[in-house]
């Protein structure tokens, strides 16, 4: 019973913040060109939403965080994992997300001001414009993080990996860093809307460079990284099987 009361208390709070720092937010970045505002009032929403839900996590591995705006890929095993990521990878974390997001009220416009970058995987020239937008915010300084296996794995094991963020590095030569997250499934159990508290753990592994790869490469790099999230998500579960 508290749980489902605290899931509603944090629902409705977060909706309402959402209701009026998007809005602010907007005229923060569009009106006043203060971009930083929207980051500001970002990060303040999701570290309301996971306060509320009591989910927090740990990081190991910040070290492996390069200098260079990186593209961070990361396994996705439930919905806690991009708002645990925004807050835990970097500051002004831009987020490679699908198409079908951008038409949920204010969210969409929001991603937009904030150089959040839609993907539509059912036009390959859309697709491709994207990841080209992608790529040019890379070169510009902007990090991205991206979940390649497209959707949530139910079972933990990850997913074959799509090719869309990997594309977008290489054409901004810009470096990967392979990222597990693990813990956030035990938030929200099948068929409930209720959020329970959960400690969320994420590893980030040494970053994989892609200067002077070209786009013939890309296999190989999808399989070197795979190969690195799939021994950093083990790492985890060895680490959480000693505990």
């Amino acid at each position: 019973m508290l749980i489902a009361v605290r899931s509603v208390v944090a629902y409705l709070l977060v909706l309402a913040y959402i209701a009026i720092a998007g809005p602010l937010g907007l005229f923060f970045a569009l009106v006043l060109r203060w971009d930083a505002g929207l980051w500001v009032l970002g990060h303040v929403g999701v570290g309301l939403a996971l306060g509320l839900t009591g989910i927090r996590y740990r990081v190991r591995g910040r070290e492996n965080i390069p200098a260079q705006a990186a593209v961070f890929c990361s396994n996705h095993e439930s919905n806690v994992d991009p708002p645990v990521l925004f807050r835990a990878l970097h500051p002004r974390l831009h987020i490679l997300y699908k198409a079908e997001l951008h038409k949920f009220p204010i969210m969409g416009a929001v991603f937009d001001a904030g150089g959040f970058v839609p993907v539509d995987r059912s036009n390959l020239d859309r697709a491709m414009a994207s990841l080209e937008r992608g790529a040019q915010a890379l070169r510009s300084g902007d990090p991205f993080l991206i979940f390649p296996e497209g959707t949530r794995s139910r079972t933990g094991h990850l997913l074959p990996f799509k090719k869309g963020g990997f594309i977008m590095a290489i054409k901004a030569q810009a470096p990967i860093v392979p990222v597990a997250v693990r813990g956030g499934r035990a938030a929200m159990r099948k068929g409930s809307p209720w959020v329970r508290p959960v400690l969320v753990d994420v590893l980030i592994g040494p970053a994989i460079q892609t200067a002077g790869l070209t786009l013939e490469d890309r296999d190989a790099l999808i399989a070197r990284v795979r190969e690195e999230v799939a021994r950093l998500l083990r790492e985890l579960q060895q680490g959480a099987s000693a505990s």
